[in-house]
């Protein structure tokens, strides 16, 4: 029972988009290009920080940067000229970084595609140091209590 409790608590940190690829996005197979995905996986998480209030221009009015330093992608299967896909993007880490877990899906079949993560730590926009802890700001926005993981 403690755990439906804690599961209730937890803020909803994900997001999820509609989109069909373009036909400038396919390669010279038919597909998808394979580097046209971290441009879906953008739009799927500037929506969720949309959503969240703290979209790019939040952030560096907030001070910080947030730069991507690491992204993992796994390619399922391909996607093709007009397919329309479900891409979600989820929160899954704030408190030293900020990871991004993101699952794209057929939006008729809901067969998985593509699954990937990214990581973005916070840099102070005045000094251009990194942060070792993500500044409160971004706990705040998330609706989380600073330390606990746990919704405020």
């Amino acid at each position: 029972m403690a755990d439906d409790t804690k599961l209730a608590s937890t803020p909803d940190l994900s997001h999820e988009i509609e989109l069909s690829p373009a036909f400038h996005d396919l390669d010279p197979m038919d597909v998808v290009w394979h580097g046209n995905y971290v441009k879906y996986l953008e739009i799927a998480r500037n929506a969720l920080m949309a959503r969240l209030d703290y979209d790019y221009p939040q952030m560096k009015e907030s001070g910080y940067a947030w730069p991507i330093v690491d992204m993992r992608l796994k390619y399922v299967r391909s996607l093709v000229y007009g397919q329309k896909v479900r891409i979600r993007a989820r929160i899954v880490e704030w408190e030293n970084r900020l990871k991004i877990d993101y699952q794209v899906r057929c939006a008729d079949s809901g067969q998985v595609l593509t699954k990937a993560s990214s990581i973005q730590v916070a840099v102070d926009i005045a000094t251009r140091e990194m942060c070792w802890v993500c500044p409160p700001v971004l706990w705040q926005k998330l609706g989380v209590s600073v330390g606990t993981g746990e919704r405020a």
